[in-house]
């Protein structure tokens, strides 16, 4: 492997969770991991709640969109060595073939696009994925990556996904 990673989060509309994960992905991981999102089905736009989040947050949004996964299936993609799928749709479809055999793991977390309700619980549902997800990233980019073997990584991102509850790193 490689002294930096290209990570790729999927999910079915690449307008919610996986983008989220490619936002903090790429501040936790910076100058080690660049992240990338997609989706099977992008919706076209990235939910507005997100990006109200985000920014919220102090993340750069203007440069985010919803983009298909046939993006990174091509010969002229950048290299993926990880790919998590976010989405409990995800991880169940087919997936094109990727270049280089990256790892892979699934990570499922809820869909705030799908909670309904006041603003307020929305945007709790949007605070609550993102939370599990940045810590679940915060694991991921602590890995000692130089010193893992193909398969320890591979249980290590498998761990990392079904650690549901996990207090909050941040």
């Amino acid at each position: 492997m490689s002294a930096s990673y290209n990570v790729l989060f999927l999910c079915t509309g690449n307008s919610a969770r996986s983008i989220l994960a490619e936002c903090i992905m790429n501040r936790i991981g910076a100058g080690k991991f660049t992240a990338f999102s997609a989706g099977s089905f992008p919706k076209g736009v990235v939910h507005p709640h997100a990006i109200r989040l985000l920014n919220s947050l102090g993340y750069e949004t203007a440069g985010l969109r919803s983009k298909s996964w046939d993006e990174f299936a091509g010969a002229d993609a950048p290299p993926i060595d990880f790919i998590m799928t976010v989405c409990d749709n995800a991880a169940g479809e087919a997936c094109p073939v990727w270049p280089g055999q990256p790892i892979r793991a699934h990570w499922g977390i809820a869909d705030p696009a799908a909670a309904e309700g006041s603003d307020s619980l929305i945007a709790l549902a949007f605070a609550e994925a993102y939370r599990q997800l940045h810590n679940r990233i915060s694991l991921f980019a602590s890995l000692p990556m130089d010193s893992l073997d193909r398969l320890s990584m591979q249980r290590h991102m498998d761990d990392i996904g079904v650690a549901s509850d996990m207090p909050t790193t941040a």
